[in-house]
């Protein structure tokens, strides 16, 4: 905290971050506030996040550019990816002036540390011995450290000081195991130590019931842990429960709870909430175990209230400053995009053409799942829409490029080349009514909806993702350049690409195609819909598509026709 600063109160409106950012963990130091949250299969991945008052966040890194070289990472053989799996329920410490970061990855099933002295990095990274699933790290008062882990059965095991392995002879015991009739045991766990007592919060579904949060409570490691039910709200929302977190302090000593919300095809979104300790011991959340809408967070230094934060989405015009290789790596695009899966160096481009992400498909696909490169960013609550400016003179035959609602259930508008010349398309993947898991069938063609003649080799796609009240849809639109009526809200530059400042879908030069489709939160992908941008071969490799002019539109700029 800054010297003789005053302290004030900042208030916002939960979910604080209406987007997917799913299993955060949340800590402090001095007056910052630093969040890690699961990437799964989203490279680069592990990131982490600022904030100097629990409302405003920014991104600060990710802690890798990529986890590992498996195939499943690389999209390299068919049938097998990360989807759904990869890194998982980041715990984040900071320690003797040390930041660590321990997840697992579900597929290379090894648990992972990730240690820097700054938490901007540069981040280290290593395997230790064990698998240690939606873990949480505890350094005691003593110097020993322990990690809490599992689903079902809660493990607490003591493990060597730095985390190499579980400490031979030291404590390793079952603290809790959830009715086996639970439609999801304990899990997600976050210990704590606070005026002498042990604190395990894990959520998990009762037998027939939403998902809520627990709290096991112990005088010692060693004894009996006592739980309790510290939350059952669903903020308004469905009947989806707001679960899975723990607790943060301030500056001044206040106390605050952090959860994730499970809100539909959006993703798992952060929420914040006041909290104090009863006569007991245990947290008394919000509004007496209800998530406040309106929430304000004490303790926040006057000066830091007056930092600008970076958006955590936003759009580009792809003009970065290649290094002395005329590269532009993948770590120094803007932070809120990530390429599914790890991407190609030798296939994507950000200094080629000034101006222009091209991706080249480098192997024949199926279908968008297996497509290297593809540039990827969260979409936000309740709605925002993406344009972008794609050139597909140099696709081939059978190539397939566009944007995308990325997720499981997929659906996408792209320009495709034919025999008989440029197509728009939408596509999609049929939804298998009636699992939550999705229906594990990775390889099956995209199915076409809608198409239409394009005349020129030059276009802007537009999709609108809405969120609101859980309508979880997509709409897409396109604008051929020569249509572009360039006194009406556009700028044409002298590279003949375009600002568009009208977000206004009844636009008379929008047109929509296809329907308005549905978008599902499925457990193949576990992630909230994204943002896509990407180039495939159905045929043959040697084409190429190139992207510019990337917008975000942010909710409150968005203006739909009815």
């Amino acid at each position: 905290m800054m010297t003789n600063d005053v302290l004030i109160t900042v208030t916002g409106t939960n979910p604080v971050i209406n987007s997917d950012v799913p299993d955060p963990d949340i800590i402090r130091v001095g007056d910052t506030y630093y969040m890690a949250t699961t990437t799964m299969f989203l490279m680069p991945g592990c990131d982490i996040l600022r904030s100097y008052d629990l409302i405003h966040w920014e991104f600060l890194t990710h802690a890798y550019a990529k986890l590992g070289d498996e195939a499943t990472q690389q999209l390299a053989e068919h049938g097998r990816n990360a989807y759904g799996r990869g890194m998982w329920a980041p715990s984040l410490r900071y320690h003797d002036g040390l930041f660590s970061i321990v997840f697992v990855a579900n597929d290379t099933h090894r648990t992972y540390v990730l240690e820097a002295t700054d938490p901007a990095g540069p981040w280290s990274k290593r395997v230790i011995e064990g698998f240690y699933h939606d873990n949480s790290v505890l350094y005691d008062d003593d110097g020993r450290v322990y990690i809490v882990y599992g689903n079902m059965q809660l493990h607490l095991t003591e493990m060597e000081p730095d985390l190499s392995r579980p400490k031979q002879g030291g404590l390793d015991r079952i603290i809790a195991e959830d009715n086996p009739r639970a439609g999801l045991g304990y899990e997600g766990c976050h210990i704590y130590k606070h005026n002498g007592r042990y604190y395990v919060w894990t959520c998990h579904f009762p037998p027939n019931h939403r998902k809520t949060e627990a709290c096991l409570v112990s005088e010692t490691l060693d004894g009996e842990f006592t739980a309790r039910e510290i939350l059952d709200d669903d903020l308004g929302f469905h009947g989806l429960g707001v679960a899975q977190g723990g607790m943060v302090d301030t500056p001044s000593g206040d106390w605050y709870a952090f959860m994730m919300h499970d809100r539909g095809a959006l993703g798992r979104a952060l929420t914040i909430m006041p909290m104090r300790f009863d006569d007991d011991g245990f947290p008394v959340l919000g509004d007496n175990g209800r998530v406040p809408r309106t929430v304000s967070v004490t303790g926040v230094s006057a000066e830091r209230a007056k930092h600008t934060y970076a958006p955590l989405n936003g759009s580009d015009d792809f003009r970065y400053i290649a290094d002395a290789d005329n590269n532009v790596a993948s770590t120094d695009l803007h932070p809120y995009w990530q390429f599914n899966h790890n991407p190609n160096r030798a296939a994507w481009s950000l200094s080629e053409h000034s101006g222009w992400l091209t991706i080249r498909p480098d192997h024949v696909v199926p279908n968008i799942n297996y497509a290297h490169n593809t540039l990827t960013q969260r979409t936000v609550g309740p709605r925002c829409a993406a344009e972008v400016t794609l050139e597909a003179s140099d696709l081939r035959v059978g190539d397939v490029a566009g944007l995308a609602a990325m997720q499981g259930y997929y659906r996408f508008v792209a320009v495709t080349r034919t025999a008989d010349g440029l197509q728009l398309t939408v596509r999609v993947k049929p939804y298998r009514e009636g699992s939550v898991f999705g229906d594990g069938n990775w390889d099956s063609a995209a199915v076409e909806t809608a198409s239409a003649i394009l005349h020129s080799s030059r276009v802007r796609l537009r999709a609108v993702y809405d969120f609101t009240d859980m309508a979880d849809t997509v709409t897409f639109f396109y604008q051929p350049i020569e249509d572009v009526d360039a006194g009406n809200g556009t700028t044409r530059h002298a590279d003949n690409t375009f600002d568009v400042t009208s977000y206004d879908c009844s636009s008379r030069s929008w047109q929509q195609l296809g329907d308005t489709y549905r978008l599902y939160y499925t457990l193949d992908y576990f992630t909230g819909c994204r943002i896509g941008l990407f180039a495939y071969a159905t045929a043959q490799i040697g084409g190429e598509a190139r992207f510019a002019d990337f917008r975000f539109i942010e909710p409150q700029d968005l203006h739909v026709k009815p």
